[in-house]
């Protein structure tokens, strides 16, 4: 959707719970020294400010990583990016998903971001200047099917939709599909929201039935505000790196502090 912009949610439960996994994926893949390809469907911006108005009115942050940051185990890769971010940028900046990837990731490999809103593509751009990364004013899904498999064929592809419309959770199972017979050795993450009204459940019980192995971490929390329909956080992960279910438990654990 066009419409949708990040910044209103930017640093909220939901993005403590993507990043703090991203971070470690992606921290794992670089113990080796091989290349890899990281794609992302849906960048956002990459770099917010949580003291604009727009974070600030939802208070999604100072529930989320406001509440969190400190209980991050010290050396967690998502905590060094987050003290990078707010050494570069001032206490109130909060990296997204791509930048949290620049960060982690090495000259040698491949980046790929995907965003097609006017206003994000610009700041993701300029968030992106000074990374070896290809940013592209593209809709996710299309530009995911033109570059897998990609070169090098080791890595992870994020795909992080707003989920506004129904149609999001109706074309995941397809879209993953495709993408697993032409990546099958990629990691292949989706986020999704857990909604009071369990619309999830169609869609992760179709990509459970076609991805035998897939990794489904979860984790619930309070709505942000009266009325907010968003009670949780889901990453459903095709394979799965070695050790990735260890991590999600202590994520848990964080989680179970609120």
């Amino acid at each position: 959707m066009l419409s949708y912009q990040h910044l209103y949610h930017a640093g909220n439960l939901a993005d403590v719970h993507k990043h703090a996994l991203l971070a470690w994926v992606l921290d794992y893949l670089v113990q080796k020294d091989k290349p890899l390809t990281y794609l992302e469907t849906h960048a956002g911006r990459g770099l917010y400010d949580l003291s604009a108005p727009e974070a600030v009115k939802t208070g999604e942050a100072a529930q989320g990583i406001g509440r969190l940051a400190a209980k991050l185990p010290a050396g967690h890769p998502y905590r060094r990016v987050l003290e990078q971010v707010r050494a570069d940028h001032g206490p109130s900046a909060y990296p997204g998903s791509p930048l949290v990837a620049a960060l982690l990731l090495r000259d040698t490999d491949n980046v790929h971001l995907a965003e097609k809103h006017p206003q994000e593509y610009a700041a993701l751009n300029e968030a992106m200047l000074d990374f070896p990364v290809r940013v592209h004013k593209a809709d996710g899904f299309t530009k995911a099917q033109e570059l897998t498999p990609p070169q090098p064929r080791r890595g992870m592809m994020l795909v992080d939709p707003s989920f506004e419309t129904a149609s999001d959770y109706e074309a995941m199972p397809k879209f993953f599909a495709q993408i697993a017979r032409k990546w099958n050795v990629g990691i292949l993450a989706l986020w999704y929201p857990i909604l009071t009204d369990n619309r999830h459940r169609a869609m992760l019980s179709a990509l459970e039935a076609q991805n035998e192995g897939a990794l489904r971490h979860e984790v619930r929390f309070p709505p942000a505000r009266e009325g907010h329909r968003m009670i949780g956080s889901g990453l459903f992960v095709v394979n799965p790196p070695w050790g990735m279910a260890e991590e999600a438990q202590r994520i848990s654990g964080l989680f179970q502090t609120l």
